[in-house]
């Protein structure tokens, strides 16, 4: 029987203009329909993929239409290495515009992830490898909100973003 060895956390590091996704996966074609969903679901969406490959040459592979993207999604799976996962960095776009597609690639098979709030992975290890066994997404609440916050959020929603009516 083998024993976790380690236990480690890892804070991703990603500019304050861009969202993350951060999931977990089970085949190399992973790269190439993650591309397909995020190319095809808006023109201005600019985005890195990274994946940590966990058989054969076990390569981080990657994909994107933004270079600096590209390179920030590789440094962050380096740095978490574990088997399976991938992380996303969007920029000029949000999670909520591209979740569902990410969800329904055929390889997709959990997200821990979507946020742009400072995100710690926690990665425990065995003798075989690395796994992602869960996130820390943000911040603890300083409290429940109140009339004047319940109104800040509806504002946000419909006046600012507009995904309200």
């Amino acid at each position: 029987m083998s024993e976790i060895k380690n236990w480690t956390l890892v804070q991703l590091d990603f500019p304050s203009d861009c969202n993350v996704i951060l999931g977990q996966s089970h085949f190399i074609k992973t790269v190439e329909d993650l591309y397909e969903a995020l190319a095809t679901s808006s023109p201005s969406l600019k985005f890195g993929i990274a994946f940590c490959e966990a058989s054969g040459d076990r390569l981080i592979r990657f994909d994107g239409n933004d270079e600096e993207l590209i390179g920030i999604a590789v440094d962050n799976m380096t740095a978490v290495g574990a088997g399976h996962s991938f992380l996303v960095v969007l920029r000029n776009g949000y999670p909520i515009n591209v979740l569902n597609r990410i969800k329904e690639c055929q390889e997709v098979c959990r997200i821990f992830a979507a946020t742009a709030n400072p995100l710690q992975v926690i990665l425990c290890e065995s003798g075989q490898g690395r796994g992602v066994a869960g996130v820390i997404d943000g911040f603890s609440p300083k409290g429940v909100e109140t009339e004047s916050d319940i109104e800040g959020r509806k504002t946000l929603l419909r006046r600012i973003i507009g995904y309200k009516r």
